[in-house]
């Protein structure tokens, strides 16, 4: 069972959400967009948001600044966010920029947004479940699109809903969270992708 619940931990993990937001894009838009929109926009992204940051977690865990992959303490969370709210940075100042998508640009403010609303509140002693701030940024991500584009996508967002319980269940199963942070950290990542509605839906 506790293989199980690391394995949904596992293929749930934080890092593939800007990508699979990126991919849920281009497979949702109706816009045409073309081969080197799709690739000058995904192959960056991947490389920023999963290649550099596992390559900096193995620097980081080499060099002793953590010491688990679950970033257990609120000292060791600090040092990946901070790495992980630079290259976002990148992404929506550089990356998205060259091959501008509006949908796309606003997903990244949004998670910009809540990652540096996860490090506030590390500073307040508050370890909010980073998980589900991914999940919750995806899920209210791919509602919008749904009502942006007018399409139906029922259930692919009840597959979402499943999935982020089986998420939520495994981080209690493995002692990574409480129920407040779970509930926190989901409320951020909804939150900010809400904020940003109003510039692009």
């Amino acid at each position: 069972m506790r293989f199980f619940q690391k394995a949904i931990s596992f293929i749930f993990h934080p890092l593939i959400v800007p990508i699979a937001g990126t991919f849920a894009y281009f497979i949702i838009t109706p816009k045409y967009s073309p081969l080197e929109l799709q690739s000058g926009n995904i192959l960056p992204i991947f490389i920023l948001t999963v290649i550099i940051p596992i390559i900096s977690f193995l620097i980081l865990k080499n060099i002793g600044y953590v010491n688990s992959a679950e970033l257990p303490t609120l000292k060791e969370r600090k040092y990946p966010l901070y790495i992980n709210l630079v290259l976002l940075l990148m992404i929506v100042y550089k990356v998205i920029p060259n091959n501008y998508v509006i949908e796309l640009y606003f997903y990244f403010v949004g998670f910009l947004g809540a990652t540096f609303a996860t490090i506030i509140l590390l500073f307040f002693k508050i370890k909010s479940s980073i998980h589900l701030m991914g999940m919750g940024s995806l899920f209210m991500f791919l509602i919008n699109l749904s009502i942006h584009f007018e399409i139906n996508i029922t259930i692919a967002l009840s597959l979402f809903i499943l999935a982020m319980g089986l998420v939520a269940t495994s981080r209690l199963y493995l002692n990574a969270h409480s129920r407040a942070e779970l509930v926190i950290g989901l409320c951020v990542g909804v939150i900010s992708q809400l904020l940003t509605v109003k510039y692009w839906l």
